[in-house]
C-alpha cells in the first residue's frame, strides 16, 4: 500500500500485494552465526526489490539474502514479537509508525542505526532516544475509488471522510481490520485525527450504518473486494471504494496491458493518513554483522531509487530519485492526517479494542 505512506500505502501497510517477491536468495546456512554468509530479512508480504539490485548487494557484501514474508504488516509484527527469543531472521522490515511503539516496548530490536541514516529527510527521522530502527519509506493510506464505476453511475467520487458517510456512498466502501492490518489501523487513526478522541466513534457508527465492509487485510480488500483492481479481475469485487494508498494508481498503470493513458483508479485526497515504515536489527539476531550490512543496503541510494516501482512507496533518502511513472500517476497528498508517536502508543490498544467492539460486533 504498504507510504507513505505513502504519496505511498501507501504504499502499501504501510504495502501493495500485486507484486510477487523476487528478492529471495537461497542459503540453508542462514542464521548460523555472526560469520554466516547468509542473512535473513523478515517482512510483510509486500516487500520487493529488483533482482539486479539485490544481486549487486549480495556480490558486494558477500551475503546471500533470504526473504521471509509473513502476511500483513500487523500480523508480521505480532509474530516477530512472539518469536523474538528465537527470531526467524536478522532484520525486520515493515513496522510502521502505527505499530512502532508496540515493537519497541516489546524489545523487538537491538540498538543500531544504518550507515546513511543521516541522509534521511528530516521529517522522517526519529528522536535521538528512539533510534533503534531506521526509516525506509513513507506513504499515505487513503481511500481509492474505481473511476469507471462513478463515471457509469454519473456520481461524483468522495473526497473526504465526511463524504463516506453520505447516503450516496452506502455499501460502497471496503476497509481492512484495524486489529490485524496496518492500512486498516492507519485508516482508523486518520479518522481519530480528523474527528478527535471523542468524535471518531460517532463517525464509525455512521460509517457502519452506511454499509462499510471490513475484511482481514489489504490483499483481500484490494484484490478481491475492490471493483477497480486489475489484480482481482478474475474474481471481480463489487465495492468501488477501498482503503489502500495514494500510490496505488501507478500500480494499475504499470501492470495494465495495454498501458492506459490515465490510471483507472483515483484517490480521495481528504481521507489520507501518513505512514512511515522502518527496518531494524532484531534482538537475538544470529547474524548481526550481516543484518547491519542489510540495513545499510535498505537505506542506501540504490535500494531507495529502486523502491518506488517495486513496493509503490516513497523513498525517504534526500537524494533518492522517484521514477517518472510514479510521479505522473501517483497522487501527492499535501496535508495528510498525522498523529504523534507518543499518542499512537497511548491510544492504539484502547482505540482498537473500542473499534472492534463497535464495528465488528
Amino acid at each position: 500500500m504498504s507510504t507513505t505512506k505513502k504519496a505511498t500505502v501507501t504504499a502499501l501497510a504501510v504495502g501493495l500485494g500485486l507484486v510477487a517477491v523476487s528478492a529471495c536468495g537461497s542459503g540453508s546456512d542462514s542464521g548460523s552465526g555472526a560469520d554466516s554468509k547468509s542473512v535473513t530479512l523478515v517482512s510483510h508480504s509486500s516487500f520487493n526489490v529488483s533482482k539486479d539490485v539485490l544481486k549487486d548487494f549480495e556480490k558486494s557484501s558477500g551475503y546471500k539474502v533470504r526473504v521471509l514474508k509473513d502476511g500483513d504488516a500487523g500480523q508480521a509484527v505480532n509474530k516477530a514479537i512472539l518469536t523474538k527469543g528465537n527470531p526467524q531472521g536478522d532484520v525486520f522490515f515493515g513496522v510502521d509508525n502505527t505499530l512502532l511503539s508496540r515493537a519497541l516496548d516489546n524489545g523487538l530490536f537491538q540498538p543500531h542505526e544504518a550507515r546513511d541514516a543521516d541522509l534521511v529527510l528530516p521529517e522522517y527521522r526519529l528522536p535521538e532516544g528512539e533510534r533503534r530502527v531506521t526509516p525506509v519509506d513513507s506513504g499515505d493510506i487513503c481511500v481509492n475509488y474505481d473511476k469507471k464505476y462513478f463515471a457509469d453511475k454519473k456520481l461524483a467520487p468522495p473526497k473526504t471522510f465526511d463524504d463516506l458517510v453520505k447516503p450516496a456512498y452506502k455499501n460502497l466502501l471496503v476497509t481492512e481490520n484495524a486489529s490485524t492490518s496496518s492500512p486498516g489501523l492507519g485508516f482508523l487513526l486518520g479518522t481519530a485525527a480528523q474527528y478527535g478522541d471523542d468524535g471518531w466513534q460517532g463517525y464509525w457508527k455512521k460509517l457502519k450504518a452506511n454499509g462499510v465492509k471490513v475484511v482481514d487485510g489489504w490483499d483481500q480488500a484490494y484484490n478481491q473486494e475492490f471493483s477497480g483492481s486489475a489484480g482481482g479481475r478474475k474474481a471481480k469485487g463489487d465495492r468501488p471504494l477501498v482503503v489502500s494508498y495514494a500510490s496505488s494508481p501507478p500500480v494499475e498503470v504499470l501492470y495494465a496491458k495495454p498501458r492506459p493513458k490515465e490510471a483507472p483508479t483515483g484517490v480521495a485526497t481528504g481521507t489520507c493518513f501518513r505512514q512511515i515504515e522502518y527496518a531494524g536489527l532484531l534482538s537475538n539476531a544470529k547474524n548481526p554483522k550481516g543484518g547491519k550490512a542489510l540495513l545499510d543496503f535498505l537505506s542506501g541510494k540504490r535500494f531507495q531509487d529502486d523502491m518506488p516501482l517495486q513496493m509503490f512507496v516513497n523513498p525517504v533518502r534526500e537524494a533518492a530519485q522517484v521514477p517518472e511513472l510514479f510521479r505522473e500517476y501517483g497522487v501527492e497528498i499535501d496535508e495528510p492526517e498525522t498523529m504523534a508517536p507518543k499518542k499512537i502508543a497511548e491510544k492504539r490498544e484502547p482505540w482498537v479494542k473500542s473499534w472492534t467492539s463497535l464495528v465488528l460486533k
